[in-house]
């Protein structure tokens, strides 16, 4: 397994563009690690605002992650993940319907997505899946996943002009990147328009802001693989979900009934 320890993100904004694909692809699956959580007993379901449910509601961390569900639950599971990286992809369709429908839904439990950016590609997923409401974060991140031999074909297809790319102004260059690899088409099928998307894409200052602020609350986690959960801040023992979710059950969250 190759570490997927930010060897692009922690570099200048230019060099994220010479991130190989063939990397991007293989360098995620998330190192083990104990998890430490102990629960006195079951927690009760936590009933969402009337009118509203708790796995259609989003809101933003103090850190910048964008949290799906009960902003207050008392099991806060955190995920650093990549938007390129197969374990990500195959946690978000076998994985998160569960999650959400056992778990989110009784608002105890929370899943809240950090960013880890592998390469190019990743940044730029990521600056058009933030470009929106919060609410749109993680629909549009599992759009992504789940179709993730679509979204990168483009990418394999146009990497010479893609890599050419790298030459473009910041402004001009993320831009031109979305356009080559389908990812405008992508998304504009999903929701989020061309202009919204090339708007996004040209504010190199915020995308420069994302990347160092993603580069630095993983490393302070020492997050070295994706993805990596963690529950109340305890690292959990495995990527996949048949170790999260005895994790989260360890910590006292219950499905629902």
């Amino acid at each position: 397994m190759i570490p997927t320890r930010f060897r692009y993100a922690s570099k200048p904004m230019a060099a994220l563009i010479a991130a190989p694909l063939a990397l991007a692809l293989s360098a995620c699956g998330g190192e083990e690690a104990d998890v430490t959580t102990d629960a006195s007993g079951p927690i009760d379901p936590i009933a969402a605002p009337e009118g509203t449910s708790w796995t259609d509601t989003v809101t933003v961390s103090e850190e910048g992650g964008y949290v799906l569900g009960n902003p207050d639950a008392p099991l806060k599971l955190v995920e650093y993940a990549s938007h390129t990286c197969g374990a990500c992809a195959a946690f978000a369709m076998q994985g998160k319907p569960e999650l959400k429908q056992e778990y989110i839904s009784t608002g105890t439990v929370s899943i809240e997505q950090r960013e880890v950016f592998l390469n190019t590609f990743d940044v730029v997923l990521a600056a058009m899946i933030q470009c929106g409401p919060p609410e749109r974060v993680h629909a549009l991140s599992d759009e992504v996943w789940g179709n993730l031999g679509q979204v990168m074909n483009g990418v394999q297809q146009n990497g010479e002009a893609i890599q050419a790319a790298g030459n473009l102004p910041m402004e001009q260059r993320f831009v031109r990147m979305a356009e080559l690899a389908g990812f405008i088409d992508f998304f504009a099928a999903r929701g989020l328009s061309a202009d919204e998307a090339r708007t996004c894409l040209s504010d190199a200052a915020a995308i420069e802001d994302m990347v160092k602020g993603a580069d630095a609350l993983a490393q302070e986690d020492e997050v070295t693989a994706t993805p990596t959960f963690f529950i109340n801040g305890s690292r959990v023992d495995g990527p996949q979900w048949s170790s999260v979710e005895p994790a989260l059950q360890n910590a006292g969250a219950r499905p629902a009934e």
